[in-house]
């Protein structure tokens, strides 16, 4: 029963969080942002995601942050590079031992939905949540490369 209720409440704020920022500000290459954000991004940007997870202390050895390191390590970031996204790194943070931190690259915005929603979809995903089921709290932060970053 714990784990059914837990993998719907993921899947909840999972969904909400990709559906949320479907309505965001543009990101990727200065010609698709507004005049107030192009002015320092470069032309040929990716459109990049910072998502940092804070999972909930591991119960009974199930959740955790052991576990979402797991589910990682093991395939969701196979499931996103098969999609279509770039998983530029992941990170632990040093401050807070519960939270991991990512970051994804897309082509632009559009692209990014077209990978949310295929992964999203994929029965690899829903095997995998079911497997490491872990609780946690999301941010995610869009972003644009400046004019003179080398990362582009």
């Amino acid at each position: 029963m714990n784990k059914i209720l837990l993998a719907a409440v993921f899947t909840l704020s999972f969904a909400s969080s990709v559906l949320g920022q479907q309505n965001m500000e543009p990101c990727g290459p200065a010609a698709h942002l507004s005049e107030a954000f192009s002015g320092n991004v470069a032309a040929d940007s990716r459109c990049f995601e910072l998502r940092m997870y804070t999972a909930e202390p591991a119960v009974n050895g199930a959740g955790g942050i052991d576990n979402l390191h797991q589910r990682f390590r093991e395939e969701e970031v196979a499931i996103f590079e098969k999609h279509g996204a770039e998983v530029v790194a992941v990170w632990q943070r040093l401050d807070n031992a519960n939270t991991l931190v990512w970051m994804l690259a897309y082509r632009d915005r559009a692209h990014r939905q077209e990978v949310w929603t295929a992964f999203a979809a994929d029965p690899a995903w829903h095997a995998l949540r079911e497997k490491y089921a872990v609780p946690l709290s999301a941010e995610a932060y869009m972003m644009s490369a400046t004019d003179y970053s080398k990362l582009k």
